[in-house]
């Protein structure tokens, strides 16, 4: 156990909170303004133009942000990013650095009292450092060393389930496929990622129902549709650049409805910062109707909905449902038309906690329109029944024929970059035995077959003192997981812990007895190899497999790629067929021949991929090709929900501001909500408040509350804003320290971060 007394979570310490009211306009000249501010800060103006101008360019380098799609033909000479997107290449791309005097200077403990926004500002990372068991302070270790301690620690454990393998999002395909091939090739499957923590839910829903983990629509999609429903999500601030192409939408006579607890700015007006018209008339409005359910409400309005939807086909026949698209490609659709005939419209209603005026306006919209994309994100799926929320959405766009044609599909919006490359590459606890008779065959070696830990699995296994190495691709462990302190004092029981990265944060403090941190280039610099060049390939929401080349001069001399990092700490672990990693590393198309082999959809990778716009991998539900047992694909009956919270209890979902993405915080600002220079605040409805004799800026206690345990975080201050009745929202990373471990989605084991039961106190002054 590390002797070390590191805080796991950020202090409890108040900025300077200043309010300016819920915005409803997103983007527009101050999007620009932000933008431009935060590149200057971090690496001066003339630098960041040069490196914006090559960000989601053909031939350029792929934002390091969100993985939603460029256009497949032109893009804006202007600029292809948004404004979060400048502010993360700003962050990978700072002038500042974390030298080895840094660290000689702070110890851990230092470091670790200092908030997430503090410890990610202080820049790149430059060489590998050395944090020895009972120091407090890192040191300096060569590669060489490194990658020789990381392997004889693995060649010691008594077995190879003895060590996890964590990925991001942001890992190129080129570096997954390299690092599970690694893994399994060390014998283990233990390879937890952060779609566990967030589309998992999606991905079992979607994969039980049309036989594929992905979303069906492109980006073509959304300029034909009649109507696109966004559930549970937050784009202007989490996927900016969605906003153009529901701005297209609606331009082209498409209907837009906003579905959640908060009527989000992103919704309501664009400001497209690329149309000097849009920025002087004040753009476009998208929203035309706004759901505000409350948290969780998500089955009870879509099945108030598909009742309605049921009344209106009985009383005009093949009106409203699709019956040539549901009689040739569904099954148990008499299941679902029964259970929805045995349900109760006014329950379904009063669940919601919508008003019935307003679910009978939603649902005229998808009695009317044909062509229906429904797209969602976190809202949808962090919640116990997260799979049967994407399930029930499945069901309703089945009943209207709504995927497999033009301007129709389900849209789940992916967070960060490639972190469906990273699926797609093996890198996943439950492979299929296709895959691993894949590798087997092409690499010579048995692949283990033992399912591996998720992220709550291994959370659990530290705690058990059942791992004695944690290695992480990216990514901020400690700070993007629930039940914080639960975690942070599972990671202080391994033995090793190895940090892949290119900035510092809060799981570089927290870490085992031992720990590594090894530095990489991001995205936007050049990756130099023997053969020359390189370039690696991303997978955005959509499906489409592009290149990305960075073109600037890595941030330090001493920095790694990350295909060059795996090859490293697989030598120094394997005795045999050493000149395999060596062959990868010394050219990337080798590791793409070895991709287009074992993966399909990938055939004439190296080929394909050097097309400007790159190609789309093959999507049986976007072909009405459903890849299911049967091929057809299924209608599913999901319950209502059953939540008994106490009348003087809150339902707690954690979000982010918009000065924030993931777990990187660029700033202290949540501008759009109107919320200034502080993180630690709970938002509350006015109602709410007054029942509890709370007025703004009272500080408060939240104390969650599940299966008879209580977790506590202190100090927030109570803002008044437009949110459901009932239902509070607050800040991640602050707030992760409330979700119990145990709290998970069914089938997909998603931690539920949108449904924490809390209680709130006024704190003692």
């Amino acid at each position: 156990m590390s002797y070390r007394k590191v805080a796991i979570v950020p202090p409890e310490k108040f900025e300077d909170l200043k309010l300016e009211g819920q915005k409803h306009k997103a983007a527009g000249f101050t999007a620009i303004q932000k933008s431009f501010r935060h590149i200057t800060e971090e690496m001066g103006l003339l630098k960041g133009i040069k490196i914006l101008n090559k960000m989601n360019q053909k031939g350029g380098f792929d934002c390091p942000g969100c993985a939603w799609p460029d256009p497949d033909g032109h893009r804006s000479a202007l600029g292809e990013y948004c404004e979060n997107g400048a502010k993360a290449i700003a962050e990978e791309a700072t002038d500042k650095r974390v030298t080895p005097a840094f660290f000689k200077a702070n110890s851990v403990e230092a470091i670790s009292e200092q908030t997430d926004y503090w410890i990610g500002k202080q820049g790149r990372l430059t060489t590998p450092m050395y944090l020895p068991k009972g120091s407090s302070h890192y040191e300096p270790i060569s590669w060489e060393d490194a990658f020789t301690k990381i392997g004889d620690k693995l060649k010691s454990l008594d077995s190879p389930n003895e060590a996890v393998f964590y990925t991001s999002g942001r890992t190129s395909n080129e570096a997954a496929f390299m690092y599970q091939l690694m893994v399994r090739e060390y014998g283990t499957n233990n390879m937890p990622d952060c779609s566990n923590m967030c589309h998992e839910s999606s991905g079992t829903g979607l994969g039980d129902t049309v036989g594929i983990g992905k979303g069906s629509v492109t980006l073509n999609d959304f300029y034909e549709a009649e109507l696109v429903i966004v559930m549970g999500q937050n784009p202007g601030t989490n996927h900016p650049r969605m906003l153009s192409a529901l701005e297209k939408c609606k331009n082209n006579g498409g209907t837009i409805v906003g579905v959640n607890p908060i009527n989000e700015a992103g919704t309501s007006n664009f400001i497209n910062p690329q149309n000097p018209f849009a920025v002087l008339s004040g753009g476009t409005d998208l929203e035309d109707l706004f759901v505000q359910v409350k948290i969780n409400g998500d089955v009870p309005l879509l099945k108030a909905t598909m009742i309605l939807m049921l009344e209106a086909e009985e009383k005009a026949p093949n009106s409203v449902f699709d019956h040539e698209f549901i009689d040739k490609y569904c099954e148990h659709y008499d299941a679902l038309v029964d259970h929805l005939k045995a349900s109760d419209f006014n329950q379904a209603v009063k669940e919601s906690g919508v008003s019935e005026k307003t679910v009978r306006a939603f649902a005229q919209l998808v009695i009317e329109k044909k062509k229906i994309i429904i797209c969602w994100a976190m809202g949808i799926t962090q919640h116990k029944n997260g799979v049967g929320n994407v399930q029930e959405i499945v069901n309703l766009l089945l009943l209207k024929g709504s995927i497999g044609k033009p301007g129709a599909g389900t849209c789940p919006v992916r967070g960060h970059s490639n972190v469906q490359g990273d699926r797609t590459m093996g890198i996943f606890e439950k492979p299929s035995e296709i895959f691993l008779e894949a590798l087997d065959k092409r690499f010579s070696f048995n692949t283990p077959r033992l399912h591996g830990y998720d992220v709550v699995e291994s959370i659990k296994a530290m705690q058990e003192d059942k791992v004695k190495v944690f290695v992480g691709m990216g990514g901020n462990f400690i700070s993007a997981t629930p039940d914080s302190q639960l975690t942070g004092e599972s990671m202080q029981k391994v033995d090793l812990t190895v940090q892949i990265s290119t900035k510092l944060n809060r799981s570089h403090v927290v870490t085992g007895e031992a720990a590594i941190i090894l530095p990489c280039i991001s995205r936007s610099e050049t990756d130099k190899q023997s053969s020359g060049i390189q370039f690696v390939t991303v997978e955005n929401s959509m499906g489409i497999v592009h290149t990305s080349k960075g073109a600037f001069e890595p941030a330090s001399e001493d920095l790694k790629s990350e295909p060059a990092i795996v090859a490293g700490i697989a030598k120094a672990t394997f005795t045999n067929n050493q000149g395999k990693w060596s062959a990868m590393v010394a050219n990337y198309d080798v590791i793409r021949d070895h991709i287009e082999v074992t993966i399909a959809g990938f055939e004439n990778f190296n080929q394909r991929v050097r097309q400007p716009a790159g190609f789309y991998l093959p999507n049986g539900s976007r072909d009405r090709n459903f890849s299911t047992e049967n091929g057809l694909a299924k209608f599913t009956v999901n319950p209502l929900p059953n939540h008994q919270i106490p009348a003087d209890h809150f339902v707690l979902m954690t979000v982010r501001t918009h000065d924030q993405y993931n777990t990187t915080i660029y700033g202290m600002n949540d501008r759009y909500r109107g919320i200034f220079n502080e993180r630690r605040v709970v938002l509350m409805h006015k109602e709410d408040m007054h029942a509890q004799g709370l007025k703004g800026g009272d500080v408060v206690n939240i104390t969650s509350h599940f299966n008879g345990e209580r977790r506590q975080a202190n100090k927030f201050k109570v803002v008044e804003y437009e949110i459901a009745k009932g239902c509070i929202g607050s800040y991640f990373p602050e707030t992760n320290v409330l979700v119990p471990i145990d709290s998970v989605a069914d089938k997909s084991n998603t931690p539920v971060s949108k449904f924490v039961e809390v209680s709130i106190k006024k704190a003692q002054s």
